[in-house]
C-alpha cells in the first residue's frame, strides 16, 4: 500500500536570486565557449570536449563542487544549484562528462558512506582535476565479478555502453562479489582494463564497452544498492533535457518571426502559433517536473524515485517533441547538417533511453505508487 509523504515546500520550487545569477553567468560563457560550432570541433578530438572551457567551469564558476560537500573540496551548495548548471549545459549542448562524472559518480561516492573513498576522490571531482564515470549499475545482475587477489580486489569480466568508458580516469563499478553485490573503484590502466569506444548516436556524449582482466579495484561502501544514485542521474538528465527544450522553442520562435511568406512572418500564422502554444504548454510541464525532481534530490525526500521517473518520462517526451518542432518548423534549412537542429535530435533520442524508456519509467510509477507490483507485471 503507497504511504504518503509530506510534500515538498513550494518555496523550493521557485527559483533563488542566487540561482538566477548563475544562471546568467553560464548562458554568457555557453554562449561564448559552447554551442554547435564548438560541439562539432570538440567531439571530433582525442578527449571529446574543450578541456580549457572545463576547468573554467570547475575552477572560475565552482560547477564541479556546487552540490559536494566543503569537508570534500566543493561549496556545500545543494542538487537545486546544480541543476541550473545542467539545465545551461543541456541548452548549449554543452560535450563533456558532467552527467557521469559529477552526478552519477560523484553521487555514488557520497551516497556509498564511505568516507575515505569521498576523501579520496570528491576534492579531485570538485576542481575538475578527475574525470569519473559508473559501470553495471543499471543491471540487475552484473557482469562484472571482483575476487580477492593477496590483499586487494580484481575486478573480470565486461560491462557495456558506459558513459565516457573509454576516457573516465575512474571508474565505479557494480560487481558481483562471494557475498553479494558491492561497489568498487578502479583507476583503470591498460594491462587490466580494456576500453572500446562505440559509434554512437549523440557524439557528444561518449560511450564504451570495458572489459576487466584483473583490474586492481577498491571497494567502496557496504552495499551494491545505486537507486538513489541513478535517480539523481534521471533528475539531472531531465534538467539537461528541459534546457535542450528550451533552447529548440526559443530558436524556433525566433526564427518563424523572421521568416516571411506571403508577405508576412510565418509565425503570425494560426497553425504554427498553435504549434508553438503546445510546445510551450509541454516545456512548462518539463520544467516542473523537473524542479520537483531536482528538489527530491536536495532534500534526500523519499519521493525522490517517484519524482525522478515522472521527471524522466515528461521531460524525454518534451525533448522529443520540441526538437521536432525545432527541425520542421525551420523549414528546409532545419533538414541540413548545417543547422544545429539535428545535434539537439540526436542528444534527445539518446536521451530518452539512456535510463530507461518513457513507457518503462511509467510502469516503474504505477508500481512505486501501489498500482501494480512486479509479480503482477
Amino acid at each position: 500500500m503507497h504511504t504518503r509523504h509530506p510534500e515538498i515546500d513550494p518555496h523550493l520550487l521557485s527559483e533563488t536570486e542566487e540561482q538566477r545569477e548563475l544562471r546568467g553567468v553560464l548562458r554568457s560563457l555557453f554562449a561564448e565557449a559552447s554551442g554547435p560550432d564548438a560541439v562539432r570541433k570538440h567531439a571530433a578530438t582525442p578527449r571529446g570536449y574543450d578541456e580549457a572551457l572545463w576547468a573554467r567551469l570547475a575552477g572560475e564558476i565552482g560547477v564541479h563542487g556546487l552540490a559536494i560537500p566543503e569537508e570534500y573540496g566543493g561549496s556545500g551548495f545543494t542538487f537545486a544549484e546544480l541543476a541550473v548548471a545542467l539545465q545551461e549545459s543541456g541548452r548549449a549542448l554543452y560535450c563533456a562528462p558532467l552527467l557521469p562524472t559529477v552526478i552519477l559518480a560523484a553521487h555514488a561516492l557520497l551516497n556509498s558512506g564511505d568516507r575515505d573513498a569521498c576523501a579520496r576522490f570528491l576534492p579531485r571531482i570538485a576542481d575538475g582535476t578527475l574525470t569519473a564515470t559508473v559501470a553495471g549499475f543499471q543491471d540487475d545482475e552484473p557482469a562484472v565479478t571482483a575476487e580477492r587477489s593477496g590483499p586487494g580486489w580484481v575486478l573480470r569480466g565486461a560491462t557495456d555502453f558506459v558513459l565516457d568508458g573509454a576516457g573516465a580516469e575512474l571508474i565505479l563499478v557494480r560487481a558481483q562479489t562471494p557475498d553479494g553485490i558491492r561497489l568498487f573503484a578502479c583507476e583503470p590502466t591498460a594491462d587490466g582494463c580494456l576500453r572500446a569506444p562505440h559509434r554512437v548516436l549523440d557524439e557528444t556524449r561518449r560511450q564504451a564497452r570495458v572489459e576487466f582482466s584483473g583490474a586492481a579495484a577498491t571497494p567502496v561502501g557496504q552495499s551494491g544498492d545505486v537507486t538513489a544514485t541513478l535517480d539523481a542521474g534521471r533528475a539531472a538528465l531531465a534538467a539537461e533535457q528541459a534546457g535542450g527544450s528550451g533552447h529548440a522553442l526559443d530558436a524556433t520562435a525566433q526564427f518563424v518571426a523572421e521568416r516571411h511568406q506571403f508577405g508576412r512572418p510565418i509565425g503570425s500564422f494560426q497553425a504554427v502559433k498553435h504549434r508553438l502554444a503546445d510546445l510551450l504548454v509541454a516545456l512548462e510541464a518539463a520544467r516542473s517536473a523537473s524542479a520537483y525532481a531536482t528538489a527530491c534530490v536536495a532534500l534526500a525526500s523519499p519521493q525522490l524515485s517517484v519524482a525522478a521517473s515522472a521527471a524522466a518520462a515528461v521531460c524525454s517526451e518534451t525533448f522529443h517533441l520540441a526538437t521536432a518542432e525545432y527541425v520542421q518548423l525551420h523549414g528546409g534549412i532545419g533538414f541540413t547538417w548545417e543547422h544545429p537542429a539535428h545535434l539537439y535530435v540526436r542528444r534527445a533520442r539518446s536521451a530518452e533511453v539512456l535510463f530507461g524508456t518513457a513507457d518503462q519509467h511509467r510502469t516503474r510509477l504505477a508500481e512505486l505508487i501501489g498500482l501494480t507490483s512486479r509479480s503482477a507485471a
